[in-house]
């Protein structure tokens, strides 16, 4: 498929591209500062822009299959929100349906699978600002006429690849850790290039823990 990968330059971003490619993608990443993507291939299209510019939005998303955005901004607001309500736009523009859009645990009807830390001192205080943009950010995607997912991941770690994580459970699961490989959500993500049982939902995704420690 031909892909636009938005953040492409980031941690979730760079795996995104990197397994895109291996899988025989045609990838055009689009990044504020691509000397940070670390990736080259025949088959990778490296657009230097910035995502709240809709002019340069709408070139990156015109002819492709599907797009993946996986905006971070920090602990900062608005970026992800504003440049994904940009990528819709473009979407809508160019007639491109498929969006895959990375979020995170706890919003909406997942907050129930947070615990204490998580809840009140992470994104109570510390992650407040970052919270909320994720929480606009589904809101514009929902809100959208698009062929949509929204990827929930737990904490990210740096682990490797193992695709053996859990998704889409329930709010009130508690067998899972809140913690996730960076690679694994890229994993997760391209998984729905090819699978619609997510399609216009938002699960969640986490490691879960082994019965020894249940």
């Amino acid at each position: 498929m031909k892909l636009a990968i938005f953040g492409a330059a980031g941690s979730v971003g760079r795996e995104t591209v990197k397994q895109a490619i291996e899988q025989g993608h045609v990838v055009t990443a689009f990044a504020r500062d691509p000397a940070k993507l670390g990736v080259t291939d025949a088959n990778l299209r490296v657009v230097q822009g910035d995502v709240l510019n809709l002019a340069s939005v709408e070139e990156a998303v015109n002819g492709q299959d599907a797009v993946l955005c996986v905006l971070g901004a920090g602990r900062k607001g608005t970026i992800r929100s504003e440049g994904t309500r940009n990528i819709i736009s473009a979407m809508g523009k160019k007639g491109v349906r498929r969006l895959i859009c990375q979020s995170t645990l706890g919003v909406g009807d997942s907050r129930g699978n947070l615990n204490f830390w998580w809840k009140y001192v992470m994104f109570g205080m510390l992650l407040r600002p970052a919270y909320e943009d994720h929480v606009q950010q589904e809101e514009f995607v929902k809100q959208s006429d698009l062929d949509w997912t929204i990827v929930r991941p737990a904490a990210f770690t740096d682990g490797t690849r193992t695709g053996e994580y859990k998704h889409g459970f329930t709010a009130n699961d508690k067998t899972v850790t809140l913690k996730i490989s960076q690679p694994d959500v890229a994993d997760f993500l391209l998984k729905q290039l090819m699978d619609d049982t997510y399609l216009r939902k938002a699960p969640g995704v986490s490691y879960q823990f082994s019965r020894r420690r249940l």
